[in-house]
């Protein structure tokens, strides 16, 4: 069998279909319908994937998103019949990698755990515990920041872009590589927002946000790290 999959929905005919689907194209497959219980099988299965619905009993979707993010880099793809852009940025900042609305085609589904496995698979490539870079430690085994040996907290977003950038010091990502990477896809209009994370983010770690030395701009075309 393949990568290990968590699907997490209260409606069992629709976690039935996507067990279907999924188990055709040869993943394994966990089944949860409530949140605690997705948190529990997550921590003792270590799924490579996880499909979580947002409305959930027990503990909600957002709860376990942020539970688990505070934990794990576990790719989670949320299923929701929220559709509105609040919402899919709501899902994105609390960590998820891509967003998938009801009513939706199984197979659109799993072509996309197919692409966040991709994803997730090539950012393996670069296998780091932590990297150091003067007076900031990223710690990607306690999924934390540090600098000056103070704990820099940050959203699960600004942590994958910090992480995204750091891995290849030196090389320039353009904004949508960022998106595709950090957010999981590139839905339209969320590109510019990559501008708005790397200000908050430079204001958490950067000695002088103005004059950034860690994540610099490359003008006309996107961000870098600080080349080591």
């Amino acid at each position: 069998m393949g990568s290990r999959i968590l699907v997490v929905d209260d409606d069992k005919k629709t976690v039935d279909i996507i067990k279907i689907y999924l188990e055709k194209n040869r993943y394994r497959v966990f089944t949860a319908y409530n949140g605690l219980q997705a948190l529990q099988i997550a921590q003792r299965e270590q799924p490579n994937l996880i499909i979580l619905d947002l409305m959930l009993p027990k503990v909600d979707g957002m709860d376990v998103c942020y539970k688990l993010r505070d934990k794990s880099d576990v790719p989670i793809i949320m299923l929701t019949a929220r559709t509105t852009e609040a919402d899919k940025l709501m899902g994105l900042e609390m960590g998820a990698d891509d967003y998938v609305t009801k009513p939706f085609s199984p197979r659109e589904l799993v072509a996309r755990v197919k692409a966040v496995l991709r994803r997730s698979q090539s950012q393996d490539a670069y296998p780091v515990e932590e990297i150091q870079c003067n007076d900031l430690l990223i710690d990607f085994v306690r999924h934390e920041v540090r600098r000056r040996d103070v704990i820099v907290h940050l959203t699960p977003r600004e942590f994958k872009l910090l992480g995204t950038l750091a891995r290849q010091p030196g090389r320039t990502f353009s904004r949508m590589q960022l998106l595709e990477r950090a957010f999981g896809f590139d839905y339209d209009g969320l590109e510019r927002t990559i501008d708005v994370h790397i200000k908050n983010l430079r204001k958490k770690i950067e000695p002088d946000p103005t004059n950034p030395t860690y994540v610099q701009t490359v003008y006309g075309i996107g961000y870098k790290f600080i080349e080591q």
